[in-house]
């Protein structure tokens, strides 16, 4: 079969085949696998060498979806037989798989704030542009309070200025909303 390796196959419902061209553009688009945890936990988006990796460890200890990918290896000197893997497009890994840890929760940016709290003031409810919004710090840092989506609003010039280095309440400005930390998201 011509393709896009010597040692690789497109697999489609089982049966090797190479249609239009399809396995030279493969290469090109770089398969991924999609890794859990036993439990089905999400751990991270892998290679197709990382996932056969897996698969020759013997760490892969369940799949889901059909065969997707089929990579051929070396011979056996005792059988004469040619080692070949069928990759899966989602394999439940033993222990984990090496992955890039992400975050759940998007980086503390002005812009991620603002989008959190919808363009509003949390303090006097009105809804403005990015260029009249500031972060403000529930918590003042200079009174112990930290840089977290857990003590910082979105406010307007006007009440940031007002509120000035008090808490809320020593400002007599209450919260509209209570800061919280977002899931991860695209923000």
């Amino acid at each position: 079969m011509a393709g896009i390796h010597p040692r690789l196959s497109v697999i489609r419902t089982g049966v090797e085949h190479d249609p239009d061209g399809l396995a030279a553009s493969f290469e090109a688009a770089h398969p991924r696998v999609l890794a859990l945890d036993a439990g089905g936990q999400i751990l991270d988006w892998i290679s197709w060498q990382d996932a056969t990796c897996l698969y020759v460890r013997d760490a892969v200890i369940w799949t889901l979806g059909d065969p997707c990918l089929r990579i051929h290896g070396g011979t056996s000197r005792l059988t004469g037989e040619q080692s070949v893997i069928d990759l899966h497009p989602i394999v439940a890994a033993r222990g984990h798989a090496r992955h890039r840890h992400r975050s759940p929760t998007p980086p503390l940016t002005n812009t991620a704030l603002f989008s959190r709290d919808a363009m509003l003031c949390m303090y006097c409810g009105n809804q403005f542009t990015r260029n009249h919004l500031t972060r403000d710090h529930v918590l003042p840092t200079s009174k112990g309070g930290r840089d977290i989506w857990e003590n910082v609003v979105s406010a307007c010039i006007a009440c940031n200025s007002r509120k000035g280095n008090r808490n809320p309440q020593q400002a007599r400005m209450p919260l509209l909303a209570i800061p919280y930390r977002p899931a991860g998201s695209s923000t």
